[in-house]
């Protein structure tokens, strides 16, 4: 090879394949002192240095030069299969080296084709491996469809990496959340506890140290527009917003919401509490499945018990013991109220949407439910009414 081809060659793999030059230099030298290998058998004195300004190549052998184009067509093909294997290598240890950063952040791709039930997705000059295990139950991607995921894994085999894709992860959903509100990635806002059931719903705890932030508004947005987009990539995964409080009570309250709490005995030691509601939250309180009493013990890490609670037992559990939590419940969201910013006063429509979009349609059944049972008393007093004056 002549040392204009060689020079041009350096260059065309540096340019497609973004390979440092000296490094493909490298290879080229490997390959060609392999062939003089296989021209002259295993050799431990021979050479192969190519300047790096010129191209120009001197191969020697005991001290001896030796013309590289006298090595013959399967030395030379030998060569060949050396130099690619070394342009493998160093491409592969590039992408390692670009998505070992990537890893717990978010990349887009497009879907590129079906292997059995995985997904290979191409994210430009190399592919992810989205598996089964790691896609949300209710998902279903189109060959050509751009799709957002979390880079989980990456391995490094012989000629390539194998980079693992999730799409069940709640990183998952913290990345969203920073892709969506620049408070969030301005830090102004900061996540401090995700708990998710992929494809079904997830909680996620806010706080800001700005007084003049609303957490919980600014992650709703303007009429729900910044958590429906979210939502939207995730195929209707329900998002509650809890404000995020180091009190425990306030934490286990705002934590069981739409459920309004009566009462609650903490365990401390043992991380337990058991939560006291009316008959009629019980139901919100566990949430469909269980999900909402689950979600909101892994998103305060204490093991939470529901238990129904009549008036009269309430009221008999006050007076054996006047501190009990039913008092102190009242305080505790009277704190919370106080700590949250004036914001909150004017965000009050969106965090009715942000509700909207976290609870089931439980609650929405039951004010049905009481409109329809009020309208008969309400046609029957009408009646009576009308009555009295045909008595009189």
């Amino acid at each position: 090879m002549k040392s204009e081809e060689i020079l041009r060659l350096v260059d065309t793999i540096h340019r497609s394949k973004e390979i440092e030059k000296e490094v493909v230099f490298q290879g080229i030298e490997a390959a060609l002192l392999s062939a003089v290998r296989k021209k002259l058998g295993e050799t431990e004195t021979a050479t192969v240095i190519i300047d790096r300004e010129t191209g120009e190549t001197t191969v020697t052998e005991d001290g001896k030069q030796i013309d590289a184009e006298d090595l013959g067509r399967l030395a030379a093909m030998s060569g060949k299969q050396v130099l690619f294997q070394k342009i493998r290598e160093a491409e592969r240890d590039r992408i390692f080296e670009e998505y070992e950063d990537k890893t717990g952040q978010l990349v887009s791709g497009v879907v590129q084709r079906y292997e059995g039930p995985n997904l290979i997705v191409s994210l430009g000059r190399v592919e992810g491996f989205l598996p089964r295990s790691e896609q949300a139950p209710g998902e279903r991607f189109r060959v050509g469809e751009r799709i957002k995921a979390l880079v989980k894994d990456l391995q490094k085999s012989t000629s390539r990496v194998k980079i693992t894709l999730s799409r069940t992860d709640k990183e998952l959903v913290s990345q969203l959340f920073a892709l969506e509100i620049p408070e969030v990635q301005d830090n102004v806002i900061e996540i401090k506890v995700i708990a998710r059931e992929a494809g079904y719903r997830t909680k996620v705890a806010v706080t800001t140290y700005d007084t003049n932030v609303d957490c919980v508004g600014a992650c709703v947005g303007v009429r729900g527009s910044r958590i429906k987009n979210i939502v939207d990539e995730l195929f209707g995964e329900k998002i509650d917003i809890v404000r995020w409080n180091e009190s425990i009570e306030v934490l286990i309250i705002q934590a069981l919401k739409p459920a309004e709490i009566s009462s609650m005995d903490l365990d401390y030691d043992e991380q337990k509490a058991q939560i006291y509601v009316k008959p009629d939250q019980q139901s919100l309180a566990i949430g469909k499945r269980g999900q909402n009493v689950r979600l909101a013990s892994k998103l305060t890490e204490w093991e939470l018990e529901i238990k129904p609670i009549t008036d009269e037992e309430l009221e008999q559990m006050r007076k054996e013991d006047p501190d009990d939590l039913p008092d102190s419940l009242a305080e505790s969201e009277e704190t919370a109220e106080a700590e949250a910013p004036e914001a909150e006063e004017t965000a009050a429509e969106p965090e009715t949407e942000e509700v909207a979009e976290g609870e089931t349609a439980e609650s929405e059944a039951e004010e049905v439910a009481e409109e329809e049972a009020a309208e008969p008393e309400a046609e029957e007093a009408a009646e009576e009414e009308a009555a009295e004056p045909e008595a009189e």
